[in-house]
């Protein structure tokens, strides 16, 4: 195929085709790789913890890894980033001659600072764990006992449904964190059965 037709085929290619995604089933993400699974790690605020704390939580983590060969980590910043608008204020309110506008700006700065602190905890930490050829009725009992580690080692975990992988995606690559419902197909909303 010429480059003319590749690009045609790559214009004409779905979403799902372009990230390399087969199929969201209710655990799992289906790709040419393997069948990837997600458990979704509620994050410990570290920042409260003394050392001896954070370092018992690094060692449990670790317990948790050298048990597992097929395992991969991610952390999404699913909070929304305010620097470009901290900085548009910032030069807004350095180039402002009036007081009164100035002190407003300021105020709007110290909102965002404030907002964004709130949301900070709303990062997510997932293990990723890559199947590859595990027989079908092997699969679900080898999810459980990695559930059941990171239950066993502190961490509060769940395993990842379709609602979360679209939502996980969203994040990962639209940093969409707004979204409260993920299409299948994009405009699907707007399809009317029937006509």
């Amino acid at each position: 195929m010429n480059r003319k037709g590749k690009q045609a085929a790559k214009e004409k290619a779905s979403t799902r085709q372009l990230m390399n995604i087969i199929d969201i089933t209710d655990y799992s993400l289906v790709t040419s790789h393997g069948r990837l699974v997600f458990f979704v790690i509620k994050p410990t605020n570290i920042s409260v913890l003394s050392d001896a704390s954070v370092g018992a939580r690094i060692y449990a983590l670790m317990n948790v890894l050298k048990g597992i060969a097929e395992i991969e980590m991610l952390c999404l910043n699913s909070r929304e980033n305010f620097e470009d608008n901290k900085g548009f204020l910032r030069r807004r309110t350095d180039a402002e001659q009036n007081p009164v506008i100035r002190k407003l700006l300021q105020q709007d700065a110290a909102n965002l600072d404030r907002m964004q602190v709130q949301m900070a905890t709303a990062r997510e930490f997932l293990i990723v764990i890559r199947l590859r050829d595990e027989k079908e009725t092997d699969v679900l009992p080898y999810l459980s006992r990695i559930e059941k580690s990171l239950k066993d080692q502190g961490f509060t975990a769940r395993r990842a449904n379709e609602t979360d992988i679209k939502r996980l995606l969203g994040v990962y690559y639209e940093q969409n964190v707004t979204t409260e419902q993920y299409e299948d197909f994009d405009g699907e909303r707007w399809v009317i059965l029937g006509e």
